[in-house]
């Protein structure tokens, strides 16, 4: 009887205090940072790349993350390219390329320039930032030769409409090729650039 007293004492006392003349919240209030889901959406662009993404997949440990942020007029990106586990890192672009299939080379991120070095390695291993550094969207567009009927469509209207993927291709320079981590000069690790979600 004296349990049931107090228990009872205890709840009469918590619905007191929460009867007080402070008004009930009438909403809920979210905060997100920047680079949150649809914050942006139009802006911040980029992708996590992994081995199951290539076409064919790769087994591999090696994964990134490319961060891409495009200027208030459209014209030029900011770009991060973020590698690790990853070994014999010869070259990474963008391509015009719907999920699951492969497409042309239309913009450089390693080295920064098409006349970057041949498909050779080794390179030893990669974690951290790979490239980062600007790049113009004027004139770039994914052209008549993409596989997907993307014949002069600008660069970032592919991106907007998931039809871009980044991909880092690796060599490590020793005889025939697709050996495994480290030796897939055709891509190790891609990802679809989705501006959804970053």
């Amino acid at each position: 009887m004296l349990g049931r007293q107090i228990a009872f004492g205890a709840f009469a006392a918590v619905l007191v205090a929460c009867s007080t003349d402070t008004p009930a919240p009438t909403a809920l209030e979210f905060r997100a940072p920047v680079y949150a889901v649809r914050a942006n959406s139009d802006i911040n662009l980029g992708t996590h790349l992994t081995g199951d993404e290539e076409v064919p997949p790769r087994e591999t440990q090696a994964q990134g993350q490319a961060i891409f942020r495009v200027d208030a007029t459209g014209t030029s990106v900011d770009f991060r390219l973020i590698a690790s586990n990853i070994f014999n890192v010869v070259q990474a672009h963008i391509h015009c390329g719907a999920k699951g299939s492969n497409g042309p080379i239309v913009q450089w991120l390693y080295p920064n320039t098409a006349a970057g070095p041949a498909l050779t390695g080794p390179t030893g291993r990669q974690s951290g930032v790979l490239a980062s550094g600007t790049f113009s969207l004027t004139n770039v567009v994914c052209g008549p030769t993409s596989p997907n009927g993307l014949a002069g469509v600008a660069l970032l209207e592919a991106i907007r409409s998931g039809s871009t993927y980044v991909n880092v291709h690796t060599n490590d320079g020793a005889g025939s090729t697709n050996t495994g981590p480290g030796d897939f000069p055709g891509g190790e690790i891609r990802g679809q650039i989705d501006h959804e979600n970053h």
